[in-house]
């Protein structure tokens, strides 16, 4: 699995899983100056409770982090793994 960053136009943008043309995971942000605005995470109904979105969430730090950007999480998913997962306090903003 390869998440693809895309630039989704007006500061937005996304990392993205296709398979076969098939949509099946992405998280998609707007970009505020330095904050990650993080504001959709979707995963495939036939791909859920496998952990792609946090594979998702992590790639979107690592991506965070290599800019120097900070993430607030808007998101239902993206808010509760913040809260859960201590890893992310880097990022938060």
């Amino acid at each position: 699995m390869q998440f693809e960053f895309t630039e989704l136009g007006h500061d937005e943008f996304a990392f993205i899983w296709k398979e076969e043309g098939d949509l099946k995971a992405e998280i998609t942000w707007t970009q505020m100056a330095d904050v990650m605005v993080i504001e959709h995470t979707y995963v495939d109904q036939s791909l859920r409770n496998q952990g792609i979105a946090k594979k998702l969430l992590d790639e979107a730090a690592n991506y965070a982090r290599q800019k120097n950007y900070k993430m607030e999480p808007v998101c239902t998913y993206a808010a509760v793994a913040f809260e859960r997962y201590s890893e992310y306090n880097d990022v938060k903003a």
